[in-house]
C-alpha cells in the first residue's frame, strides 16, 4: 500500500517532538515535508526524516496527501482552512480554534469537501486517563460523581514566547493550552455540561496569559469536575483524584509519554508507553486500597486511526463535533473568569 505523505506545518515543541515522531512510526504514513525557516531545524528534519524542508505552507498543496498544523494557536484556523480548500485531510494541534464558532466553520468546510479533519487531543491516548476509563467501564468506582484533574508545574521564571506574553489573539495562556486536554477528558468521560465557572489569573510578572486557572464543571449527569492548570504550583497535587459511589482513584504524576519522546525515544519502541509499578495509581478506600496497573500510554494509537480515516472514510480519532462542544466549555471558562459569574450551557 502506497504510504500517505504528510507534511507537517510547524517544527517547535509540538511539530519536533510529538507529531513527527509519531507520524515517522505509523505505518501507511511518510513524513514527507516540514514548513520550517530555522536551518538548524530543516537540517534535522532532513536528516532525521528523510523530509523535505520548504519555507512556506503553500509549497505542501500540491504536494502531500496529509497536512498536519503544529504551527502557533493564532494560525491553526486559516492554515486549516486553507488545506480543505485544497482538497487535503488536515489534523490541527490543540487547541483547533479560538471560539466554538470558528470550529464549526472548519468542520463544515470539510463536510463540504469531503476530508477528513480531526485534531490533536493526545491525551485521551495518556495511560492514566485510559486506566481511569478501564476503570468506569468494569465498574470498580461505581458511578463517577467527581473528577479532580491537574496539569500542574513550578515554573516561577517565565520562559517567554507567544504562549505567555501573546495575549488573546495569540490565544495563549494554560486555559486554551493544558485546559483543552482536561475539559477534552471531562467531557468524554462525564458527558455534557450543563454550568462553567472558572478562576483565572496573571500570577508572574511579565506575562500577560493566564498562568493560573481553575474550572469547575456540572455535567448533565449531575457529576462534577473540578479541573486545575497552572504554572505557580511549588507543591504539585495529584494528577486525577477520581471519587466514585464505590471507591476512588489517586495517580500522581504525569503521562511518561511526553518526558519519552522529548528524550529522543521512539513511540513504536517496546514499552514506549509503560507506566513504572512505582507510579501506579491507588484504588479503593482509606480503609481498602491497593495498586492499580496503569495502562500502556498509546499515542501511536492515534495517528494509526489517522490513515484509515484518510484512505477508507473511517471515523477520525478525534470528531470535530467533540471538539466544537470543548471549545463551547472553554469560552463559557473565559467568560466566567472575566465576569465573575457561573455560565450556563
Amino acid at each position: 500500500m502506497t504510504e500517505l505523505r504528510v507534511g507537517l506545518i510547524g517544527y517547535g515543541v509540538a511539530g519536533a517532538f510529538f507529531h513527527a515522531p509519531l507520524i515517522a512510526a505509523t505505518p501507511g504514513l511518510r513524513l514527507s515535508a516540514v514548513v520550517t525557516r530555522d536551518p538548524a531545524r530543516s537540517a534535522e528534519v532532513s536528516d532525521r526524516y528523510g523530509a523535505r524542508p520548504v519555507s512556506d505552507p503553500d509549497e505542501l498543496w500540491d504536494a502531500v496527501d496529509l497536512v498536519v498544523v503544529a504551527s502557533p494557536n493564532r494560525t491553526h484556523v486559516p492554515l486549516a482552512e486553507a488545506a480543505l480548500k485544497a482538497g487535503l485531510p488536515v489534523v490541527v494541534d490543540k487547541p483547533l480554534a479560538a471560539t466554538a464558532q470558528e470550529a464549526r466553520d472548519l468542520a463544515e468546510l470539510a463536510r463540504e469537501r469531503g476530508v477528513m479533519l480531526t485534531v490533536f487531543q493526545n491525551r485521551r491516548w495518556d495511560g492514566d486517563f485510559l486506566t481511569i476509563e478501564r476503570l468506569v467501564a468494569s465498574g470498580e468506582l461505581g458511578a463517577v460523581n467527581r473528577l479532580e484533574s491537574r496539569f500542574e508545574r513550578w515554573r516561577p521564571v517565565p520562559k517567554g514566547g507567544w504562549r505567555e506574553v501573546g495575549g488573546v489573539e495569540e490565544v495563549g495562556g494554560l486555559l486554551y493550552d493544558l485546559g483543552s486536554h482536561l475539559v477534552d477528558q471531562a467531557l468524554r468521560l462525564l458527558g455534557p455540561v450543563t454550568s462553567v465557572y472558572a478562576e483565572s489569573d496573571v500570577r508572574r510578572t511579565g506575562v500577560v496569559s493566564d498562568d493560573d486557572t481553575f474550572i469547575a464543571l456540572t455535567h448533565a449527569s449531575g457529576a462534577r469536575s473540578h479541573l486545575w492548570v497552572s504554572a505557580v504550583t511549588p507543591q504539585l497535587g495529584p494528577r486525577f483524584r477520581v471519587l466514585g459511589s464505590a471507591a476512588a482513584y489517586v495517580k500522581h504524576g504525569l503521562d511518561v509519554q511526553e518526558d519519552r519522546l522529548r528524550a529522543g525515544l521512539t513511540p513504536d519502541s517496546p514499552g514506549f508507553g509503560d507506566d513504572p509499578q512505582e507510579r501506579w495509581g491507588v484504588l479503593g478506600t482509606d480503609q481498602d486500597n491497593h495498586p492499580v496497573r496503569t495502562e500502556p500510554g498509546a499515542y501511536l494509537d492515534f495517528y494509526r486511526a489517522v490513515v484509515p480515516a484518510v484512505r477508507d472514510g473511517a471515523p477520525p480519532p478525534v470528531a470535530p463535533e467533540e471538539v466544537v462542544e470543548a471549545l463551547s466549555v472553554l469560552e463559557a471558562a473565559r467568560r466566567s473568569a472575566a465576569e465573575g459569574v457561573t455560565v450556563a450551557l
